[in-house]
This record gives structure tokens, C-alpha cells and sequence, in this order.
């Protein structure tokens, strides 16, 4: 299975975050490369990819082996690594990346603080250098951004010579994820589009707008106007609670209290009510 594409694993130290985005002229390419775990690290393996890199990657983060150790065992035990690509992103924000010399052209890496950036079958150099600069200058947003950023740059730059197909995002977060009993931040996949990037974007800005956290001295109090706003666009859509109209509109992770509303949540009940 060749799996030519273009991606980066990349972590975030002070949210606590890792991740991988990729995207590829290939089928559901998010099944195949992306990996990640929370204060262990990210893998993507691609180009022949080896699935099998990626939960043996993990494991030998989780002994705390360095990611170019990571690499070394991963590619040292692989009689097939001629045809491989690996990147790889410790606990630590230590990176590291293979390409084997039987890649398909172009094919090559980039690694920095907090990244490894690879990709096969390319327009060019410029596709890794457009993920690695855009990481680097994005540093301060979310990671998810970050790496949605990283792949628009890496298509504008030339992108697979293939076309395009598939595009995936993976963040984890310890408790970061659903109602802080999950680890996954995001895990969201454009498995056959014609314009998969930006399909992928789309999605995530849903996902965002659902799951996303608005810092609470933004969230404005539910007091005097507002209240009787809130309280009469609710009966009309024949609610008598807060909770019970944003647990079936799916925003209940933005809800808590009955003092203040998340101004995503006050903007959604305006365009849902009369």
C-alpha cells in the first residue's frame, strides 16, 4: 500500500498537546498514518507505509526513548525501510524523521522543536518547507490550528504531484477530549473529497464550534435584558432550560450554570429561535 501524501507530528508543550495532520492523493489516508497519545508523543508513518510504526512507536516513547531512537529501532527492525517514511515527536518536543532512498520523488524531511514534517511523491521541497516555516511561525495558537494551517501552507506550496484525495487531523490531550473523560481532542477525517484540505477546515470549524472552549471572562452574564432574551427565545422553541435546548442542539459541553452564556451559545439560540 503506497501511500504517498504529506504530513507533520508536532506537539505543543505547554497545552500539553500532540498531534498529526496529513493529507494525501490516497483513500481515508487518516486510517493509515497518523498516531498519537498524550505526554508520549506522535508518529506518522507513510510513502509503503508500516502501519505497524505507529503503536510500536508509541510504545517505545511510553519506555521514554527519544524520538530518534524511536526512529533507529523502528527503521532498523524493518526490512522493508528503503520504502518507508517515519516521522516522530517525543514527550519532550524532540523530533525526528526517515525517508528511505527508495521513496517515490520527491520525498524528504524537516525536523525542529516540536515537529517533524515529511512527505513523498511531491511537487517539491517547498510542500515540507511550507509545513515546517508555518509551524514554526504559527507558535502561541492551538495546535489544532496550527496544523490545519501547516497543510493549507504545504497545498498553496505544490502539495502531492498526484492531486489530492484524503486529509485527516489527530490532537490528543490528557482529558481533553469529550466531557473530559476522553484523551482525543479531535480525530477528524476527510476521507474522499476533491478538495480535502479545505473540506477538512470546514469540518473543524463545526467541531469548534461544538467542542471548542471559550475562555470564561468572555462569556457574558445572564442578567436583566439578556436574560429575558435567552428566556423567551428558548420557549419558543419550546424549551424551559438552557441545558435542555443546547444538549439537543449538541453544544452541551459549552453550557454550565445558569449565570452566564458562552457568546457561541447565545449566537447559535439566535439563529435557531424566532
Amino acid at each position: 500500500m503506497i501511500v504517498a501524501t504529506y504530513s507533520i507530528a508536532a506537539c505543543d508543550l505547554e497545552r500539553g498537546e500532540w498531534g498529526v495532520a496529513v493529507q494525501s492523493k490516497f483513500l481515508a489516508v487518516g486510517s493509515v498514518v497518523p498516531w498519537a497519545e498524550p505526554e508520549v508523543g506522535a508518529v506518522a508513518t507513510q510513502a509503503y507505509a508500516n502501519p505497524r510504526y505507529g503503536p510500536a512507536g508509541l510504545a517505545l516513547l511510553r519506555e521514554g526513548l527519544p524520538a530518534e531512537q524511536v526512529v533507529q529501532r523502528l527503521v532498523a527492525a524493518d526490512e522493508g525501510r528503503d520504502e518507508r517514511q517515519l516521522g516522530v515527536v517525543d514527550a519532550h518536543g524532540g523530533s525526528a524523521a526517515w525517508t528511505g532512498p527508495d521513496c517515490n520523488e520527491w520525498a524528504g524531511h524537516r525536523t525542529g522543536r516540536c515537529y517533524a514534517a515529511q512527505g513523498n511523491i511531491l511537487v517539491g521541497a517547498e510542500t515540507v518547507d511550507g509545513l515546517a516555516e508555518t509551524f514554526e511561525a504559527t507558535a502561541g495558537g492551538g495546535l489544532a490550528e496550527r496544523l490545519l494551517d501547516c497543510l493549507a501552507a504545504a497545498h498553496r506550496a505544490g502539495g502531492d504531484r498526484r492531486g489530492q484525495q484524503s486529509a485527516s487531523l489527530l490532537v490528543v490531550r490528557r482529558d481533553g477530549g469529550y466531557a473530559g473523560l476522553s484523551d482525543v481532542v479531535a480525530d477528524l477525517r476527510v476521507d474522499d473529497h476533491e478538495r480535502p484540505v479545505e473540506e477538512l477546515q470546514r469540518i473543524y470549524a463545526l467541531h469548534d464550534r461544538l467542542f471548542g472552549e471559550t475562555p470564561r471572562e468572555e462569556w457574558l452574564p445572564l442578567e436583566g435584558a439578556l436574560r429575558d432574551e435567552v428566556e423567551r427565545r428558548l420557549a419558543g422553541l419550546g424549551y424551559e432550560t438552557l441545558d435542555g435546548w443546547a444538549g439537543v442542539e449538541n453544544l452541551e459541553e459549552r453550557v454550565d450554570g445558569e449565570d452566564a452564556i458562552d457568546p457561541v451559545v447565545l449566537e447559535a439560540l439566535r439563529q435557531a429561535s424566532p
